[in-house]
């Protein structure tokens, strides 16, 4: 998962990211928004792309989710966030917003929210596009892949019981709410009544899916010689390219073929045969379940939120290793052969999207893609 990368650069993208503690200069922010928001009609967003972090400056250096987009897409006016964790960046031709969220669901959905009640900003028509990286199962793909997602399934609401306790007939520990075992048999389909699971809008994953599904995406040989070790896998082996799959959120790292197992029965369950496994990440379901609170207040509108999540890694161990040996090699510079195509490839593909919604805005603003 992506885990990996971001648990050793978390410190620094912390500091890097976040709002000074020095009084006076949040004084000073939060006097300027209340300006911002008092002086100005709102701003008419058009979309707004959300990244999850950054490893260091938003330009310049290294990258991480958000400064491909704040270097090439035009993201030049800075509205001061202190009610979030990033500053945002708007380009004023286009109608984009960008924000960055930061790691896990709880600083997601807490951005999203903010974001919804910002009385800066009109985001009743606007359209979301999350894109970041994630893990990839290498049953359905390979890294430096896009994925385009159905269905959002949470991975932290659960009962637990210790696998070393656990009776011997169960596959894993790790059981739905106000179940009693694994996988209960139900009187018809499982309902998700906490926000166990979303489906996004079917037709506007379908549209942006045919949109960019033949782009071409960058390879490397290191992704080659990486993926070549999953010789039991034929979908690991191949080249990058777009895909569409359903997405596991969950704010404990994890790794190996039994974890990846449990993630393809998990969300197997919740959408009761309907999703099939393939990217595994930290905030989505925090992130849809606020824009469906904000949906509910007529602040925004769910069914214009796109998932783009691209594979910087793998969620488990080829044949031959260990998840603890896996786990160790993807720690070294080998190990993230796919981090830095994954975040090509999610600008490249999700900057197509973007591009196609806001430079056809009189067809776009009013009529959802896949309606016309």
């Amino acid at each position: 998962m992506r885990y990996l990368l971001l648990s050793l650069l978390s410190c620094l993208a912390l500091s890097a990211c976040q709002p000074g503690t020095d009084a006076p200069v949040q004084t000073t922010t939060a006097e300027a928004v209340k300006t911002q928001a008092e002086s100005a009609e709102k701003l008419q967003v058009k979309a707004v792309v959300v990244a999850m972090f950054e490893i260091g400056e938003d330009e310049g250096d290294r990258p991480g989710e958000f400064q491909f987009w704040k270097e090439r897409y035009g993201l030049t006016e800075k509205y001061p966030f202190p009610h979030g964790f990033h500053d945002l960046y708007y380009n004023p031709e286009k109608g984009v917003l960008g924000m960055v969220t930061g790691m896990g669901i709880a600083r997601a959905s807490s951005a999203f929210t903010a974001l919804g009640l910002d009385p800066r900003f009109d985001l009743t028509k606007a359209y979301w596009l999350i894109a970041g990286i994630a893990g990839i199962d290498p049953q359905d793909g390979s890294i430096g892949s896009a994925v385009w997602t159905d269905y959002l399934v949470d991975g932290d609401l659960a009962h637990q019981i210790d696998a070393r306790e656990i009776p011997e007939d169960w596959s894993t520990g790790y059981f739905p709410l106000f179940a009693n075992e694994p996988y209960p048999e139900q009187e018809g389909e499982v309902v998700a009544r906490n926000g166990e699971v979303f489906q996004l809008n079917t037709m506007l994953v379908d549209w942006a899916f045919n949109l960019t599904k033949d782009i071409e995406l960058m390879d490397t040989d290191a992704m080659l010689a990486l993926r070549s070790k999953y010789t039991e896998m034929p979908a690991a082996q191949l080249p990058p390219k777009v895909l569409r799959g359903d997405h596991l959120s969950a704010s404990t790292f994890w790794h190996g073929k039994l974890f990846n197992d449990w993630a393809n029965d998990w969300t197997a369950f919740w959408t009761n045969g309907k999703g099939n496994f393939m990217t595994s990440g930290m905030e989505d379901t925090g992130s849809y379940q606020a824009l469906t609170y904000l949906d509910n207040a007529g602040l925004a509108d769910k069914k214009r939120v796109m998932v783009l999540r691209t594979a910087s890694n793998f969620t488990m161990q080829p044949t031959g290793m260990t998840a603890a040996e896996n786990l160790a090699s993807e720690s070294s510079g080998a190990g993230y052969a796919g981090m830095l195509p994954s975040l090509e490839a999610a600008y490249k593909v999700g900057s197509t999207v973007i591009d196609e919604i806001v430079l056809n805005w009189d067809k776009y603003q009013d009529t959802l893609p896949g309606q016309q």
